[in-house]
This record gives C-alpha cells, structure tokens and sequence, in this order.
C-alpha cells in the first residue's frame, strides 16, 4: 500500500503517524507541507476527504488564527483557504491519504481507519501503546 503524508517534522503527532506507516510496511511519500503546501484544489480534496469542513481543517495553536480574525464565523470557507494559503502554518496536520481514503491523523491513531490491519504492536515516541496485537 502506498500512502501521501502531509508532515510537519517539528509535530510529535505528524512523526508518530509517519513512524506508524512504516511500522505497517505502508511506502509513505512525505510532504513537508510548510514548504510545498498543497494548492487550493488538492487542499479542498484532502479537506472534503476526510470528511471536514474547511473551519475543522485550521490550525490554531502556534499560528496566526488569532490574529487574523480567523475565529470569526461569519468567515466564509473561500477566506478560510485563502488565509491557509497565504499561511499554510494554518493547515492542520498530518493529513494521510491512502487508497483507502483521507483522513487528518489527529490524534494519530486516527490513520488507522486507512490503513491495513496491522499484526504487531506500535509504541509512540512517548511510550503510549497505540495498538497491540487484538487491534486495541
């Protein structure tokens, strides 16, 4: 299986999903999305993918969001993307798309909805068990 990740290396949660898509022999092209993010087109793709809304897609946390005035609900998706690509620090991540669909891999466990049925456990970077041999 192959997968496209959209990775942030400085993200424990986007190193724990890459970590896991080695871990189920998945062949991962990393896209380190602060540096080629996606265009317009393939970030609706991914957004529409996983089943979000362009609002569910932002990041706030380290970012300019507030500053923009992004928390604003009258802001429509159009300004919303338009600020994610002026500043693609905005595009929450890792977003993971596999033949199996899309999904934001937050928290990363989410990933596993897309990827094969893995038969060994995974530990985080952290030491938490994200999966034991019962897919638990």
């Amino acid at each position: 299986m192959k997968a496209v990740i959209y990775h942030n290396p400085a993200c424990a949660t986007s190193r724990n999903v890459l970590a896991l898509l080695r871990h189920a022999g998945v062949e991962a092209q990393v896209i380190e999305y602060l540096q080629a993010p996606p265009d317009r087109m393939r970030l609706r793709e991914l957004i529409a993918g996983a089943g979000l809304c362009v609002r569910d897609a932002l990041r706030e946390k380290g970012t300019p969001y507030a500053e923009l005035g992004l928390g604003d609900p009258r802001l429509g998706e159009d300004t919303l993307l338009d600020a994610m690509q002026r500043h693609p620090i905005l595009i929450n991540r890792p977003f993971v798309q596999t033949a199996l669909g899309v999904r934001l891999a937050r928290p990363s466990e989410r990933v596993l909805e897309i990827l094969p049925v893995l038969q060994t456990p995974f530990v985080k970077e952290d030491g938490e068990v994200v999966i034991d041999p019962r897919r638990r």
